[in-house]
């Protein structure tokens, strides 16, 4: 061991003879300091590199027990060749042995450094740098430190941290970083001046002691330290480059959405009164990241594509979808496949309730200059179409032209593909006009659910849920209650459509309170803001049994429930728009609901206070317009009632109950009206075939003109379909 350190010594040695080739002013005190302009010894500082093993293997670092003997030969070595003081000797041997990786003996040189005794004298230099330059007297007073040393002594404090830092002592190693922070900030207020240090690498210390800092508090776990040291990189002057400021900003808006801490809101008082200012961890990390993306279209930093998945993440949960597709629409041409961005864009649409736009981005991602087998597309294009009546045919092709091109080679994608051409051959089944179509239509609906069902042996949610609905729906009463069963116990009641549709098929077989009881125990399962289509099930189910008081009472506390939901959620918008959309809907209809039964009793003034309470969460609404003409015409005033569902039709011309109701008034005015009557249920039926009001009331008209064997046919299917009537629509 001594050997080597004298081996060390020399090489030391003949480094100092080198860099004392030049005149030399030598102090004959012990702690010497060189001329104004410093020794050549300290220029070695700039001529060598900053960094040493931070990027080795820890295992693999050689660490050597410092021997303070052999230490104290070398450190008097580097001082009687006449040129280094006590901090500048310990700062070079400890570089030294950091890059030899000997991190203890390193550790124990550089603690040997009086990093308070020369904080002064660093601050000092610092701050007297700004000034300008006087003309040199010939008073001789202590020299300042000059800029060579000054960047030494930092450059030992960091690679001190960073010896700390190999040795597992993460948090003693942040704060030694932060004294290069702190005594730089403290000296220059404003920021650094422009090429500061650039000759001695002393920025380049200082930018390496920014990175650093954040990085060393998270591996201290120190959360709220990590995001003040983050902010602190970014907002003070520090004259960092380009690549390292985009570096930072990409590491703390990882940080701010991966890390689960919400420890400190953004300084308000940093801020304009005009500008944005981040009310959470997603939303400083959406603006980093929209920031670095701006910086890409700029073309001021290289294009980075993990920077656009962290955002589209950070906008995903957030559930600003547009805001998303907005900066794919921003990339510059090239920058990523046209395919890849139509099909992202499609996706971002799709989310925000935009389908058509997402449609016609699938259209022209699918012609036949781009790739008309891109089946992930396909199979998009088939789930936007397939429950939509107007594109439902549509919904047809997609997904056959994607098991045309699956050819069998994926399983899993098939059976995907035949669940959603069974759904939509279910929805393209209520446009046919014929009851041959129908009936062809519903049968291939059924078998590519039941194919899909088999390919996935009854182990897929969704098939399931599809298949029990469409058995549901062509009365089908038994086999929707064995798969609807079936699809509960794999969920294991996690889904709340599961039971819904498992308490609506109970419903159309007339075992209410078995239905009640599936209800009651979906609402022991669920949290309370999610009760909302349970406690309307509820209700209706009560309804049906006579139950009206319960009804009230059900009612009353979904109310209660939408209104806490409003005053806790509505103001600070923490739901998605697409939940609070659904939760203010469901708050006008139960408020509807209320109306009827209190229509039933005869409690007119009830009545109107519901449709008051409505009307004041949504202005216009046919089915608000549908309960006034029901009131008017359960008290004898059928012109009014007849405005009254004119108007609900003027909002919704596709609105069923006001048709019926409308055709129902206008019998009364005799056998004149009957065309319009006939007219009116015949658009009933066209929209809802399973309407068994709707056929019953034309079978009354077909019998009073004389028709009987349409009218019998009528009667037929009125009573088939109220023998299967669920309280709600299984759909």
């Amino acid at each position: 061991m001594r050997s080597r350190f004298k081996h060390r010594r020399k090489r030391l040695q003949k480094i100092m003879k080198c860099l004392c080739s030049g005149e030399l002013v030598v102090r004959e005190e012990d702690t010497m300091v060189p001329n104004s302009s410093e020794s050549l010894a300290t220029k070695d500082y700039y001529s060598s590199t900053v960094s040493g093993i931070s990027g080795q293997d820890i295992g693999q670092v050689e660490r050597t027990r410092p021997d303070s003997g052999n230490i104290q030969e070398v450190e008097s070595s580097l001082r009687e060749s006449g040129v280094l003081n006590y901090e500048e000797a310990r700062a070079l041997l400890g570089r030294y042995e950091y890059q030899e990786g000997n991190i203890e003996a390193a550790l124990h040189v550089f603690e040997g450094i009086d990093i308070a005794s020369v904080t002064p004298k660093i601050k000092n230099f610092l701050a007297k740098s700004r000034e300008r330059p006087k003309r040199r007297s010939r008073n001789y007073t202590t020299p300042l430190m000059s800029i060579h040393t000054s960047g030494l002594l930092l450059e030992a404090i960091l690679l001190k941290a960073k010896c700390l830092q190999v040795l597992g002592r993460f948090k003693e190693s942040g704060q030694t970083c932060k004294v290069i922070l702190d005594m730089i900030e403290s000296s220059l207020p404003e920021g650094l001046p422009g090429n500061f240090g650039a000759e001695c690498k002393l920025q380049e210390t200082l930018s390496k002691a920014v990175e650093l800092l954040p990085e060393l508090w998270k591996l201290a776990d120190c959360p709220r330290e990590v995001i003040l040291s983050y902010r602190h990189a970014l907002l003070h002057r520090w004259n960092l480059d380009a690549e390292t400021t985009a570096k930072i900003q990409k590491e703390f808006a990882i940080f701010l959405l991966y890390s689960g801490e919400e420890e400190i809101p953004p300084d308000l008082r940093s801020h304009m009164d005009s500008s944005f200012v981040p009310r959470n961890n997603i939303e400083e990390a959406i603006l980093l990241l929209m920031i670095l993306q701006r910086k890409i279209s700029l073309n001021k930093i290289e294009w980075d594509p993990s920077i656009l998945e962290h955002l589209s993440f950070a906008l995903s949960v957030s559930g600003d979808l547009t805001a998303l597709a907005n900066q794919w629409e921003e990339l510059l041409p090239g920058t990523i496949n046209r395919r890849e961005r139509y099909h992202a864009l499609a996706l971002c649409y799709y989310g925000a309730d935009k389908d058509l736009v997402a449609l016609n981005l699938l259209r022209k991602l699918l012609s036949s200059r781009e790739d008309p087998k891109h089946v992930p597309a396909l199979l998009m294009a088939s789930k936007i179409c397939c429950e939509n009546p107007d594109f439902a045919k549509d919904g047809v092709s997609f997904a056959s032209r994607v098991l045309e091109s699956l050819d069998e080679r994926c399983q899993q994608l098939e059976s995907l593909a035949n669940c959603l051409l069974g759904v939509s051959l279910s929805t393209y089944s209520k446009l046919a006009v014929t009851n041959s179509e129908t009936f062809e239509r519903q049968s291939e609906a059924l078998h590519s659910l039941e194919a899909a069902s088999t390919m996935t042996r009854m182990s897929d949610p969704l098939v399931l849920y599809y298949y029990s609905l469409e058995c549901a729906e062509q009365r089908k009463l038994d086999s929707a209650l064995h798969y609807a069963k079936r699809l509960l116990n794999l969920e294991a009641g996690s889904n709340i459509k599961g039971w819904l549709l498992l308490a609506r098929i109970l419903s159309a077989q007339k075992h209410f309170l078995d239905a009640e009881s599936i209800i009651d125990a979906a609402l022991d399962r669920t949290g309370i803001w999610d009760q909302g289509d349970l406690l309307r099930t509820k209700a209706k189910l009560q309804i049906a049994q006579g139950k009206l008081p319960g009804a009230i009472k059900t009612y009353t506390q979904l109310l209660a429930i939408l209104l806490v939901q409003r005053k806790t959620f509505g103001s600070r918008k923490k739901l998605y728009k697409d939940d609070r959309d659904h939760a203010r809907n469901l708050e006008v209809e139960i408020w509807h609901d209320l109306a009827n039964v209190y229509i039933s009793l005869s409690q007119w003034q009830d009545a109107e206070v519901c449709l008051s309470k409505s009307k004041a969460i949504k202005l216009y609404s046919a089915s608000r317009c549908h309960v006034i003409g029901t009131i008017y015409e359960a008290q004898g005033l059928y012109k009014e009632a007849l405005k009254a569902f004119r108007d609900a039709l003027n909002l919704d011309p596709e609105h069923v109950a006001s048709l019926i109701s409308t055709a129902l008034v206008l019998r009364r005015y005799g056998p004149q009206s009957n065309p319009a009557v006939r007219s009116f249920l015949m658009d009933a039926l066209r929209l809802d075939k399973s309407n068994a009001s709707a056929w019953y009331h034309l079978g009354i008209l077909h019998k009073a003109e004389g028709r009987l064997l349409e009218a019998a046919e009528c009667f037929q299917a009125a009573n088939s379909l109220e023998e299967s009537e669920p309280v709600e629509p299984f759909r």
